[in-house]
């Protein structure tokens, strides 16, 4: 089977679940998110242990998926805001528990552990207050209006990359990245914001359209990021979870980044 019939198969299996699993209810869109919480922090960690580095890969993950099941409860009204403090001796925990690993590399690898919450599981609660609303409604539109940009800006930037790609983005990090990619991409994904906006009528089309502008830029930055610390490694992907996709870290390196963001900016619109 070529790669490119596993690569199709792959993504089609992925958009099922990821759609299906937003729109069925919250049970589902909070088990979905927990196991990409886990599946980006495990294989980060590995990463960082292929290097010669011991994060607390174990501890790590505990407290992601503490921060994420929090602010899912929080934003529900089933606890108070105080239970985040205990976020404070968690991460003053993985010094302690460093001090009995007897580790080579002690603030390398607290470092490794502490970077890992902070770059996956903090982003990703974000989305817990985009999808619920002041009166706890689940309300999955903006997030999956969201999620339809990153990928098309991701597609069709590689598709226009692929077909006139001759000036390099970045070179020294990602090779294959292209400024035509880059400007195909953003534009085609302003196109699609239209498309959205007919049907998830809970932001207007420019609302949509400077959206998809914020996910083309700092996507890419995030592209980018991950890709660095893949190279720095050398590792081309990021695990072998989603064949012809990489890993979970390779398909939601651009979300880390633009998550946040477009929570930010939902506060002004």
């Amino acid at each position: 089977m070529s790669n490119l019939v596993v690569r199709t198969i792959t993504g089609i299996i992925f958009l099922v679940v990821v759609v299906g699993s937003i729109i069925l209810s919250e049970y589902s869109f909070f088990l979905l998110f927990e196991l990409i919480i886990l599946g980006a922090m495990y294989e980060f960690y590995t990463l960082a242990q292929k290097k010669g580095f011991k994060p607390q890969r174990t501890f790590g993950m505990v407290i992601g998926a503490f921060i994420f099941a929090s602010t899912y409860l929080y934003v529900n009204n089933y606890i108070d805001s105080k239970l985040f403090l205990f976020f404070i001796p968690l991460i003053i925990g993985t010094f302690i528990v460093e001090l009995y690993r007897k580790s080579e590399y002690v603030f390398v690898d607290i470092g490794f552990t502490v970077l890992g919450i902070l770059y996956i599981a903090v982003p990703l609660s974000f989305s817990n207050l985009i999808v619920f609303s002041e009166d706890q409604n689940y309300n999955w539109q903006l997030l999956l209006g969201f999620f339809f940009l990153v990928w098309s800006f991701d597609t069709l930037a590689y598709v226009f990359g692929v077909s006139f790609g001759k000036h390099r983005l970045f070179e020294r990090i990602s090779p294959k990245k292209s400024w035509e990619g880059f400007i195909g991409g953003t534009i085609s994904s302003i196109g699609i914001a239209y498309i959205i906006s007919i049907f998830l009528v809970d932001l207007s089309f420019m609302q949509w359209a400077v959206l998809s502008i914020l996910i083309s830029v700092f996507g890419t930055y995030g592209d980018l990021v991950e890709s660095s610390f893949k190279r720095n490694i050398d590792e081309k992907d990021s695990g072998s979870l989603l064949p012809g996709h990489g890993g979970v870290l390779d398909r939601f390196d651009a979300v880390f980044f633009t998550l946040p963001l477009f929570y930010l900016y939902l506060q002004f619109v």
